[in-house]
């Protein structure tokens, strides 16, 4: 009975801290990155995850014709410069920051609306830690209005 107890105490202490880190990302989020946005009107979603040097995460999402779109990528300032590509369905890379200075915003419309792949990594930093960095990663998206 006491075990269970014990276990029960650890998964509430491991619930609230991986809920506080997300609640966190969040607002990194939300403070830091919208601000990449502008002139353009965020979409109202936060896509932002804590990821640790050499790991990768993708997002899809469906955008539409005739719009025009921002798509920011930012990282905590303990991470090193996030890595994203973005890929149609038939796995054409449609832009890679590697090829453009590692930029953080990419901006565009589409011809014909369709979903499209966000890889983001965070590639290995250049000091030698005995520990990788770890920090929030956010994904945000803006549109133009048209009005």
């Amino acid at each position: 009975m006491r075990r269970t107890y014990h276990l029960i105490i650890l998964f509430f202490a491991l619930s609230f801290i991986s809920y506080n880190a997300s609640a966190q990302c969040k607002g990194f989020a939300k403070k830091i990155c919208k601000l990449e946005l502008i002139p353009y009107i965020h979409d109202g979603n936060y896509h932002a995850a804590i990821l640790t040097e050499g790991e990768e995460a993708e997002l899809y999402k469906t955008f539409y014709s005739g719009q025009e779109y921002r798509l920011a990528i930012c990282g905590s300032d303990a991470l090193p410069d996030i890595e994203f590509q973005v890929i149609d369905a038939y796995k054409n890379v449609l832009y890679d920051n590697t090829e453009n200075n590692l930029s953080r915003i990419w901006d565009f419309s589409l011809e014909a609306s369709q979903q499209l792949k966000i890889m983001v990594k965070v590639p290995m930093g250049d000091t030698e830690s005995e520990y990788p960095a770890s920090g929030c990663v956010a994904i945000m998206f803006g549109f133009k209005d048209t009005e």
